[in-house]
């Protein structure tokens, strides 16, 4: 068996949020019925002419000032040639030789080891329409909404050695997209998607290896799978003594396999030359001033902040940051009560509630407001409620957005803190248990617990946990 070392370098295509498409005013908005969101320019009709969406150049920017790039203030829109059902004008319009952005790097952590990522270029182009293969006749649909929609597209340098790198890649690119605010995210939509070109070489040499393009993954989980099962096939048609071929391959998530789609084009392939229809794009010093000036926190700082804000551990912190109203979210709360309570209902309970409702982690999709959380946070500390009736009262107040010292009071659920009345529970419970009682005594006070359960139930979890523990070792403990 040959040892080899995997090589992985990414294309990740991220659909970004203008309102109208790239070259023309079409909406972007999905899910309108198939071809309704087009024009003569997106359909590629004879004599219909682009003219540039200038948000688009601006988000490419933002990103690329993100990924540490190099902003070129001149660059050109070239034509890719390729024929296929879904791109009408025979071509795609994209960047080549002078992309908007180039030469940039981003940091990633990935087992537990920090490593730089270099980054080709980012280059801005229009997306491809949709083909939908019927399931049950020998037909295919061509839905053209999505064409034209704008897209910037990151090559990386093949610096990923493994599918984590490449998941962490991801993710850390993701959460730059979506803390700019130049992409939704939604990956289900297709709004961030990549092609992963894995190859293998023998350990130690420079040469690369034959690599296989997989096309348009659109989930970490199926990265992950993709490249790990294409990592295990190359390795297979190696080790029998066979060479690997280049080709584009497609990925089957139900039956976890890689399957080949063609053979695997290069540059001079697409014929590319420059748009005769488009000027250059051009960016001035003060625009690019003014771009550099609105970049928002991004997850990395965000983090790091966080982390110091609750003493707790990254990959805690990682699940906070990962979105940017998730982040929002657990900062207000935090501004309002304890941050690392605040952080451990939000990573606990609040998930948990998520994942029952089938709700994603962002709270734009919650009836919860951050002001309730804090809330929740500062009466368990002030002995308001034990912190077993906040855990039973989270999904209501979750579900339904009420503020939890109004449902308390509403549902009389208030915590008993008065030494009178616990004490009358206390004395039933042990009355009630003497051989447990006499075990406690003979030196088994692990047996508090018990005690401490016993009065738990009797006051339907209300009463003060503390205050109980202090009444049931000063009653156990006379004879």
């Amino acid at each position: 068996m040959t040892v080899c070392e995997v090589v992985i370098g990414l294309e990740v295509h991220i659909q970004l949020a203008t309102a109208s498409k790239l070259f023309c005013p079409c909406p972007t908005m999905f899910g309108q019925p198939p071809n309704t969101n087009v024009c003569e320019i997106c359909l590629g009709m004879p004599g219909a002419l682009p003219s540039l969406n200038r948000q688009a150049v601006h988000y490419a920017a933002l990103v690329g000032l993100a990924a540490n790039c190099t902003i070129n203030l001149y660059s050109v829109f070239a034509r890719k040639n390729y024929f296929y059902p879904d791109l009408p004008a025979g071509y795609q319009i994209s960047q080549f030789d002078l992309p908007v952005c180039e030469h940039g790097c981003l940091s990633i952590r990935a087992d537990g080891i920090e490593k730089n990522i270099g980054i080709t270029r980012i280059h801005l182009e229009n997306d491809a329409g949709k083909n939908i293969h019927a399931q049950d006749e020998n037909v295919s649909y061509v839905d053209l909404n999505r064409a034209g929609t704008p897209l910037v597209e990151i090559v990386s340098e093949p610096d990923i050695r493994s599918p984590a790198e490449a998941v962490a890649y991801l993710k850390t690119l993701y959460g730059i997209v979506t803390y700019l605010g130049v992409c939704d995210g939604n990956m289900e939509e297709g709004s961030f998607r990549c092609d992963a070109n894995v190859s293998l070489r023998p350990a130690g040499s420079t040469r690369f290896g034959i690599r296989s393009e997989i096309k348009n993954l659109n989930s970490f989980k199926n990265v992950q799978r993709a490249i790990e099962y294409e990592i295990a096939r190359q390795q297979g048609i190696l080790d029998d003594g066979d060479a690997v071929t280049q080709e584009t391959r497609l990925y089957d998530a139900v039956k976890n396999v890689t399957i080949a789609m063609r053979s695997k084009e290069e540059a001079h392939d697409y014929r590319y030359f420059p748009d005769p229809d488009l000027l250059p794009v051009t960016i001035s010093g003060e625009e690019l001033d003014a771009w550099k000036n609105e970049m928002p926190e991004l997850p990395h700082t965000r983090l790091e902040r966080f982390k110091a804000m609750t003493g707790l551990p990254e990959a805690d912190i990682e699940m906070l940051v990962q979105h940017p109203n998730m982040a929002d979210f657990f900062e207000t709360a935090a501004g309002l009560s304890d941050a690392r309570k605040t952080a451990n209902y939000m990573l606990g309970p609040l998930l948990r509630e998520c994942h029952a409702r089938n709700l994603p982690a962002d709270p734009a999709k919650w009836a919860m407001r951050p002001q309730a959380l804090a809330e929740l946070v500062r009466i368990v500390d002030q002995g308001l409620i034990s912190a077993k009736i906040a855990n039973d009262i989270f999904a209501e107040i979750f579900s339904t957005g009420a503020m939890p010292e109004a449902y308390i009071k509403e549902k009389n659920l208030g915590q008993i803190s008065d030494s009178g009345a616990l004490g009358a529970a206390v004395d039933a419970a042990v009355a009630a248990h003497p051989a447990e009682t006499a075990s406690y005594r003979s030196g088994k006070t692990k047996l508090l617990s018990f005690f401490v359960g016993q009065v738990m139930r009797a006051t339907k979890g209300k009463a003060n946990p503390a205050l109980v523990n202090e009444l049931l070792v000063r009653k156990l403990g006379r004879h």
